[in-house]
């Protein structure tokens, strides 16, 4: 990206560095200092509204919206915006925030039907920080116990995670971590 100025001052950025030029005319040290200074902020400006880059949201289609709803909600405490229902295409669908500011969408099509069971490329998992090995412990129990299948775990993982791995209402992978 670079930006040039009517008077032949500018500068140019890639990722790693700041190029800049100052017209002849800039006859003093303190406005050739000054320049550097006002372009240095530009670029300082620019990379952090850059930092601030963050991931909105997942969607997830979906066969059962309101059981899918109702699962997020009760084990995760998922809370959820007015159901949106577009009646020319049939998409129906909520917004599921989390503590952490995190957001789940959750969709249903008439049209969308195909639910692919085996390891494929693309979504593998959602995974929960849940905070500590105890939290991990005791929702894998309460998903266990209202019939959730465990995939694996509670277990600590060779890269040193300690997790486990649950299916939601439509064999959605979650993983919980500490």
């Amino acid at each position: 990206m670079g930006n040039t100025f009517q008077t032949g001052e500018g500068f140019e950025w890639t990722n790693t560095t700041l190029y800049l030029w100052v017209d002849e005319r800039s006859e003093t040290v303190d406005r050739r200092q000054s320049l550097v200074f006002y372009y240095t902020n530009i670029l300082y400006n620019q990379t952090k509204r850059c930092n601030q880059m963050k991931i909105s949201h997942i969607a997830l289609y979906v066969e059962d919206l309101e059981k899918m709803r109702e699962f997020y909600e009760t084990y995760f405490g998922a809370t959820a915006n007015d159901k949106y229902h577009n009646p020319r295409t049939g998409l129906s669908t909520y917004f599921l925030s989390f503590d952490d500011q995190m957001r789940l969408e959750i969709m249903q099509r008439p049209d969308v039907t195909n639910h692919l069971m085996a390891p494929q490329l693309g979504y593998t998992h959602l995974a929960f920080s849940v905070g500590n090995s105890n939290e991990v412990d005791a929702i894998t129990t309460r998903l266990a116990s209202a019939g959730f299948q465990i995939v694996s775990g509670p277990r600590t993982t060779g890269d040193g995670y300690y997790e486990s791995v649950v299916l939601d209402p439509e064999n959605n992978q979650i993983e919980i971590t500490k």
